[in-house]
């Protein structure tokens, strides 16, 4: 399908507008250099490394792929199928340098391309290749930069940058080496598998064991002469992978983590806390007990430090559980109001805050970024550990967010008027160059809280609306949890406003299992989400309605993907009254086919919740449809299988109700590469022909 649209084709070939714009940004562990990546413009999807030196404000290309590895066409075909996933799991779109990894001073950074590995020193931009046992993955250097650890086929080897040859750490044992297992990339918040001793002498390493995991196959129907490929995807109710630690040393000494991995089986968090002691954070099956442990890398012994405990379950909160430099314990102090923080159990002083990562320190203090009043806005604030009160950082409406190392501050605003990033140094400020394309729009939602709930909304019109012209509705959809969409960040209301132009008001909400409002918000989905999600959405489109009597309540449709998705194909089957056509893109159409870690978070065991999962089962509606509904299913969605869309389409077809189904062969669950934009102009066609 062509892009013809002007501004589906600016985001297309801009990448969303995220094309030249800097990230993955590391920062000396002093505070006075950074590295970054960013391409060369706003249509140019090729990362490169760059150093920018905070003092002078000089900044310099480190490594540039298309000189490394010319001819590369930025195919994801062409990335070992473990990166490729692994791109999935971090929704990475952008070509070139995907991720890096460097020294704690950045002097050395090591990359894959295609899946040769390649190290640079960063000073001089002098990059090398360094061969490999097979396509190289995640590779990472010692804290010196002479030796690279990283995973090919499955094994974790290291090789040195100066003499030749390459030695195997892991055995032979048909497990995985080195990686992070589904659930723990999707769903845990982690994406690597091993780590260095910071003298370099040993690597902490995941063994991951996936022989009792049922495997997905996912075939081409556009090539049926290939084989389908699989790999092993836990689903809600089935076995996990069996994941244990292993200390690997450069010796050839090998030391197991000794914990109750049966009680414990999800590693969330790994790290060295110096040469003599690890730091591991691990959940049981329902994560209702996440334990911080300390473990002795000599002898595999593991002590509980802290414990944190949710009768519903324990909201991942970046940053926590840690140790602090002093020896205290900072865990989640959650309230039904407020997510707050502890050290050594005792509440730290957080009122009016809601605690949405704890970045670091900064200046003694804890560096957190925080909800302050209503949700619309993230801010930037320093808590004390000893008891003062918070200081806020940040100024003005907007999306704030900060990294931070020795006395220096990375603060990033995002508001109406666009993105800005500047780095605060005790000498003065610096702002970090930015390359993409300006956004088309500057778009000012009409933000409210609405109903009994005081749910999170927004309102778009058309630019030029005439108040009195009465027209459709479009409620533009997530509603599941972990994602907040009613806020104050630029790139997210672009394509909304492009929605309202087509002539619809666009209508967004956050119902209750949503975050960032507060606990007891959030938990309101526990042991059943769609009732919640469609009472929530439609008492807000009422109050909204009677709010904005522009809004056409009797022409209403809903879109959404993912969680978003599966909503917008509940609600025209369970909701025909209110909503009047929609379009499903990737639903989780029955989450007894979904994976284990976020699933049983929320609905608990199948086995013990049945009647839970049933009723967020959307196949036994089939023969309730009586409105317009429109299915999109990429073939290559390894997240929410394709085999979710067409059980529905199935049980649709054999109930004999008409409904159009779009099927994309070779698209994954993150539709890059100018796809999105090619179905908003399908969905499009479809709404204006089902709405009038």
């Amino acid at each position: 399908m062509t892009i013809t649209d002007p501004y589906l084709s600016l985001s297309a070939r801009t990448g969303r507008f995220s094309f030249g714009a800097p990230r993955a940004i590391s920062l000396h562990q002093d505070g006075t250099r950074l590295l970054l990546l960013r391409s060369s413009g706003p249509e140019d999807r090729f990362d490169r490394l760059h150093l920018l030196d905070l003092a002078t404000g000089e900044e310099r290309e480190a490594a540039d792929p298309a000189a490394l590895a010319p001819g590369r066409t930025g195919a994801t075909a062409d990335l070992p199928p473990v990166e490729r996933r692994l791109r999935e799991r971090s929704r990475l779109t952008a070509a070139g340098i995907g991720t890096y990894a460097a020294t704690p001073d950045l002097a050395v950074a090591v990359f894959a391309l295609d899946g040769r590995l390649f190290r640079t020193e960063t000073a001089t931009g002098g990059t090398t290749e360094i061969p490999t046992a097979g396509p190289a993955f995640d590779p990472r250097p010692n804290a010196t930069g002479e030796l690279v650890a990283y995973v090919a086929d499955d094994a974790l080897y290291v090789s040195s940058a100066a003499v030749p040859g390459r030695q195997r750490l892991s055995p032979d044992d048909g497990a995985r080496w080195g990686v992070a297992e589904f659930a723990a990339a999707e769903e845990l918040g982690r994406h690597r598998g091993h780590w260095w001793r910071p003298d370099g002498t040993a690597v902490l390493a995941a063994r991951v064991d996936e022989s009792a995991v049922p495997p997905r196959h996912f075939a081409d129907p556009a090539h049926p002469e290939l084989a389908p490929e699989q790999f092993a995807y836990p689903q809600a109710g089935g076995p996990n992978a069996d994941v244990r630690l292993w200390v690997l040393g450069l010796d050839g000494t090998r030391v197991e983590l000794d914990w109750d991995t049966a009680a414990f089986p999800y590693l969330c968090a790994a790290e060295w806390d110096g040469d003599h002691e690890l730091l591991l954070t691990v959940a049981d099956r329902l994560q209702q007990n996440v334990l911080l442990l300390s473990a002795d890398p000599a002898t595999g012994a593991t002590t509980e430090l802290s414990r944190t405990t949710d009768a519903f379950w324990v909201d991942d909160l970046p940053g926590t559980p840690a140790r602090l430099a002093d020896g205290r314990l900072l865990t989640v102090h959650d309230t039904p109001e407020a997510r707050g923080l502890a050290l050594d159990g005792k509440p730290l002083d957080t009122s009016g805050l809601q605690i949405r990562r704890v970045v670091g320190r900064l200046r003694g203090k804890l560096l957190c970024e925080t909800g302050e009043g209503d949700p619309f806005d993230q801010h930037v604030h320093l808590v004390d550990p000893d008891g003062g009160a918070p200081e806020r950082l940040s100024e003005g409406p907007g999306v704030h967010s900060a990294l931070a190392a020795g006395d220096t501050l990375l603060l990033t605003s995002a508001d109406p008027d666009g993105v800005r990033r500047e780095a605060r140094t005790p000498h003065g400020a610096t702002a970090l160059t930015d390359l993409s394309a300006p956004l088309p729009y500057r778009v000012e939602p009409q933000l409210a809280r609405v109903t009994e709930r005081a749910l999170p909304s927004a309102v778009v019109y058309p630019r030029g609306h005439v108040p009195g012209r009465r027209l459709p509705v479009l409620l533009d959809v997530y509603g599941g949890p972990g994602y907040q969409a009613v806020a104050n960040e630029p790139r997210r209301w672009q394509v909304k406003q492009w929605w309202a132009d087509q002539g619809f008001a666009v209508v967004t909400v956050d119902n209750g299992g949503t975050p960032f409002v507060s606990p007891a918000f959030t938990r309101t989905i526990f042991r059943g989400m769609s009732q919640v999600a469609l009472d929530d959405q439609v008492d807000a489109l009422r109050a909204l309605g009677a709010a904005h009597p522009d809004l056409d309540l009797g022409r209403v449709g809903v879109r959404g993907w993912s969680y978003g998705g599966y909503f917008a194909a509940a609600a025209v089957l369970r909701r025909p009254d209110v909503f009047h056509a929609a379009c499903a893109g990737a639903p989780p159409t029955d989450f007894r086919l979904y994976d284990t870690a976020y699933t049983e978070r929320y609905l608990d065991l199948p086995q013990q919740n049945p009647d839970g999962y049933a009723r967020d089962c959307l196949l036994g509606d089939a023969p309730s449809l009586s409105r317009p509904l429109l299915l999109i299913h990429g073939l290559a969605d390894d997240n929410v299988h394709p085999s979710h869309t067409l059980l529905l389409s199935q049980a649709l077809t054999r109930a004999g109700r008409p409904h159009s189904l779009l099927a994309l062969p070779g698209v994954t669950h993150m539709t890059p590469g100018g796809v999105n934009e090619q179905l908003a102009q399908a969905e499009l066609a479809f709404l204006r022909a089902s709405l009038g």
